[in-house]
């Protein structure tokens, strides 16, 4: 996402020079969407662009839903019509004939998930899309869903400052035998240590609006990271490498999609599968970053997000 919007200043160049060298450390698993960009596509036409030469070396994950009017507008769209124009959409751009996930991104509360799904599993059959996936969507959906057609992933925020998915969504999805993939694992780049006060993000980058990035959450959320610090320094790790690691400390089932836009960062963020923790690291990053420490919101608006 960051690659094409949202955070910052892009470098298409250097975009797809990260992408290439992921591809070269064996990170092949590759996440976008429709929505991803300052103009609805972009990614999506950066990444086709990246991998047209090694195709076979991609699993290729986008996602559609998050509509965008002609005036600007946006709502969720889970429409069985929605469905199919956006997979159309979505392969011109990434000039491919088939994408390996199909996730809806965010849930249409307004159209029964049973219809949503049974569209997105006509795609399956006429070999547009292989695996159908669902993102930040509650227990219930899930099972509806699933009782439609498989759900390969379910992709939802999870990191050491979000662990909400521990309450009921990974019960859910290990009871069913959905992978889980986990993106923002580093916090929105917050776990990495980068950002010492809301002032170091660049305008046009959208975690200056968010809660967690703003005032007092941001100094308590600081504080919190700092007292990370020491084990990533006897780990002689950053704590970015120390998030990640968290995460896929987690179990098999879970994948962390960390984004960056610069190859540096990539190679850092790879770093971290090689990583172990013990558990008696584990317990003190429970000890250090508790559960449910953060603080803010995850979002501004968390209306999408379907919690029912």
């Amino acid at each position: 996402m960051g690659m094409s919007a949202w955070y910052g200043q892009t470098d298409e160049d250097e975009a797809i020079a990260t992408i290439h060298r992921a591809l070269d450390l064996g990170v092949t698993f590759l996440d976008t969407a429709d929505i991803y960009g300052a103009q609805f596509g972009e990614n999506e036409q950066l990444v086709g662009k990246a991998i047209a030469t090694r195709r076979d070396e991609v699993t290729l994950a986008t996602k559609f839903g998050n509509a965008v009017a002609e005036d600007g507008t946006r709502s969720v769209n889970g429409h069985p019509e929605y469905v199919r124009s956006a997979i159309e959409a979505s392969l011109g751009r990434l000039n491919l004939e088939y994408v390996d996930l199909y996730y809806q991104h965010r849930v249409d509360k307004t159209v029964p998930i049973e219809e949503t799904v049974g569209a997105m599993a006509e795609l399956v059959a006429e070999g547009k899309v292989r695996h159908l996936g669902l993102s930040e969507a509650s227990p219930d959906t899930i099972r509806r869903a699933h009782a439609i057609h498989p759900i390969t992933a379910l992709q939802t925020e999870y990191s050491l400052w979000t662990r909400d998915p521990e309450d009921e969504i990974l019960a859910t999805t290990r009871e069913l035998g959905i992978g889980f993939v986990a993106y923002s694992p580093l916090g929105r780049g917050f776990l990495t240590g980068r950002f010492r006060s809301e002032d170091d993000f660049e305008d046009g980058d959208f975690r200056k609006y968010q809660p967690r990035f703003k005032g007092e959450s941001f100094q308590r959320n600081w504080d919190l990271l700092e007292r990370m610090q020491a084990l990533a320094a006897e780990k002689e790790a950053t704590p970015g490498q120390i998030a990640l690691a968290w995460v896929l400390a987690q179990g098999g089932d879970i994948v962390p999609i960390p984004g960056t836009k610069r190859r540096t960062y990539l190679e850092e963020n790879a770093a971290a599968a090689a990583l172990d923790l013990t558990d008696e690291d584990l317990a003190r990053l429970d000890e250090l970053f508790p559960r449910g420490a953060a603080s803010g919101d995850r979002y501004a608006d968390m209306s999408t997000i379907d919690s029912g």
